[in-house]
């Protein structure tokens, strides 16, 4: 089979096959950073990963970017509108926006590291690409798409004959629901902000329309136009992307470049909490940072976001995460199972081998399932461990069971081998303030250090030799 994936622009399934043969160029829509992300977040940004790991698997290069909104991203999504959400927590916080964009990227960061996501190619941050977007909302002016009315830029829609075709949305439906505010700046209530100007926001540009700040459309645009091309393959969110953010960053590229912009748009569908969207009120609002301190592990964590499909809406509980926890423990002995001296022989690894491979890209080539492709890995842990119960595996079988568990972790990435994985910078850093602590004989503050290093998803031991570091 081909993998086949399922494009919310066409809506419908649509074989895979990258406008550059062998290389994958892929945009996954990444954080606002104006607070820490929630699994629901991270659903979404896992199913990016298995994505591009499943490309991988399949022989494919993949330039991956993932961009850092730490600017213009409002409120009010719908309707434009609002106070930039990176402001308003620097007011909550007394910060300045900056550090409130650098400290929240850094929580998001440490959390890819920790759930063990692959590193993209960029992590292009908004605030460091607004000259890009100036020249791209000045090329929309050239084009006859843009307009200054007051001190705002914004882009008329009904110049763009194709907008709402990702979404569904016409421009007299948008009227009609009300899902757009009556703004008299506008030529039309569906048109959106290139740029903003407002004399209380505390990041400013100049420009030739004035001083101000981006919309969040444009950012995206010019900054995959810098790294990926005029055109690419993928590009991914959530399904609350749908509408605006994605309809406006189509209109506003294929406006300039006269050129289909994204060969096919997946969206994730939201995660739910037994049923109903988390809530802080309800204490069901959870932080990845939230589950290590319940006593799940990143990998336990990481199973349970990566092992549903992405365009169904699956509800999350506490004992999702535990089952997930057992599936990896399971995973992690058998592993230490095959890694044993081989001892017998006799069993058909290989058959076993190539029908559990094949079940596995069989379901993932069916618009990535993951549920399916797992219950192939769970298929061939039964087989194989029945087989060595029965009188063992030879020396000759073992490396093709261990090449294929190889194979599918490619995938699912929860069984990372912690001793091959060196402690980053702040695991080190935290582990020398520990040992002078307890030099100090401060064992509260040292106490209070291994739990930091724990929320990483590390754990110490003090041996003879000195501090060892352990992946949790």
């Amino acid at each position: 089979m081909t993998l086949r994936l399922y494009s919310t622009l066409s809506k419908d399934l649509e074989e895979f096959s990258p406008l550059e043969p062998g290389h994958v160029r892929m945009y996954n829509c990444g954080p606002t950073v104006y607070n820490y992300q929630h699994i629901g977040n991270y659903r979404t940004y896992m199913f990016a990963d298995v994505l591009r790991r499943t490309l991988e698997y399949k022989g494919f290069r993949v330039t991956q970017i993932i961009n850092i909104t730490d600017v213009g991203h409002l409120t009010q999504d719908d309707v434009d509108a609002g106070d930039d959400k990176i402001q308003v927590m620097a007011k909550q916080l007394g910060w300045d926006p900056y550090k409130v964009a650098r400290h929240f990227e850094e929580a998001y960061v440490a959390d890819r590291r920790l759930l063990g996501f692959l590193e993209p190619a960029s992590f292009p941050r908004a605030t460091e690409h607004v000259g890009e977007m100036v020249e791209w909302i000045a090329k929309l002016f050239e084009k006859g798409y843009a307009y200054q009315s007051g001190p705002n830029v914004y882009f008329d829609v009904q110049k763009f004959a194709s907008y709402g075709r990702l979404s569904g949305n016409t421009l007299e439906e948008l009227i009609a629901g009300k899902r757009v505010e009556i703004n008299p700046e506008k030529r039309h209530p569906a048109d959106f902000a290139l740029w903003k100007h407002d004399p209380k926001h505390l990041m400013q540009w100049d420009s030739p329309w004035g001083r101000g700040f981006p919309g969040w459309h444009i950012e995206c645009t010019a900054m995959s136009k810098k790294y990926l091309g005029e055109q690419f393959d993928i590009h991914t969110g959530g399904e609350d992307n749908i509408f605006p953010h994605h309809e406006c960053e189509i209109a506003q590229t294929e406006a300039v470049t006269g050129k289909p912009w994204v060969k096919y748009w997946i969206h994730a569908r939201h995660l739910l909490w037994e049923g109903r969207k988390m809530a802080k009120r309800d204490g069901t609002f959870y932080t990845p940072k939230d589950l290590l301190e319940k006593g799940f592990t990143p990998m336990g964590i990481r199973l349970a976001l990566g092992s549903t499909r992405y365009r169904e809406p699956v509800s999350f509980s506490l004992k999702l995460f535990e089952d997930a926890e057992r599936q990896v423990a399971r995973l992690v002995e058998f592993k230490r199972r095959l890694e044993e001296t081989p001892r017998g022989g006799g069993a058909d690894i290989r058959s076993i081998a190539t029908r559990s491979e094949s079940a596995f890209d069989s379901a993932l080539d069916d618009d990535l399932n993951v549920s399916g492709a797992l219950g192939a890995v769970h298929d061939f842990v039964r087989d194989v461990n029945r087989a060595i119960d029965q009188g063992g595996v030879g020396a000759a079988e073992a490396p093709v069971a261990r090449r294929t568990l190889a194979r599918f972790d490619s995938v699912f990435g929860v069984l990372r081998d912690a001793a091959e994985e060196p402690p980053p910078e702040e695991v080190v850093r935290l582990a020398d303030e520990r040992q002078q602590a307890r030099k100090r004989k401060d064992f509260a503050a040292a106490d209070a250090i291994r739990e930091r290093l724990r929320a990483l998803g590390w754990s110490i031991e003090d041996t003879k030799d000195g501090a060892k570091f352990r992946r949790l």
